[in-house]
């Protein structure tokens, strides 16, 4: 069976800084390192992320955030520290409810404004009661 390796490419203004924050946030090296261009091979999580400069960059737009999730706290920690190391700004959050999930995270953010969460799954749904079956749909009552 093959490996399945996600691809994620992002529009960066500045290749310098945006190198330096994803070194930080994954702990490698680039593998291919240009004046336009930058690309690592993660292997956990299995991810080819390239960098290719942009003269400008919308913020936003239909991304939300991206994310990592890791087996432990201590791999949140890890994250913490190797943040803070590179002096990172990051934001963290203890047995938070999110997304109908207790986790830990830690959050930062790119040079282009990308957020990125580190996190774990305590557990899985703190809401089970809200489930909705697959094929029911969700009922709104909107013309009372």
């Amino acid at each position: 069976m093959a490996i399945l390796k996600t691809h994620v490419a992002l529009n960066v203004t500045n290749i310098e800084k945006s190198v330096a924050f994803y070194q930080a946030m994954f702990g490698v090296e680039p593998i291919k390192y240009k004046v336009d261009y930058a690309k690592f091979d993660i292997s956990n999580p299995a991810l080819n992320l390239t960098l290719n400069l942009a003269n400008n960059v919308q913020s936003g737009g239909a991304l939300s955030h991206l994310g990592v999730q890791v087996e432990s706290t201590q791999e949140v920690e890890a994250a913490v520290q190797r943040f803070t190391a590179a002096g990172l700004a990051l934001f963290t959050e203890d047995n938070t409810d999110c997304c109908y999930a207790l986790q830990d995270k830690v959050w930062v953010t790119d040079p282009d404004g990308n957020r990125w969460e580190v996190f774990v799954v305590k557990l899985g749904d703190t809401a089970p009661e809200k489930n909705v079956a697959v094929g029911q749909g969700v009922n709104k009552s909107c013309c009372g």
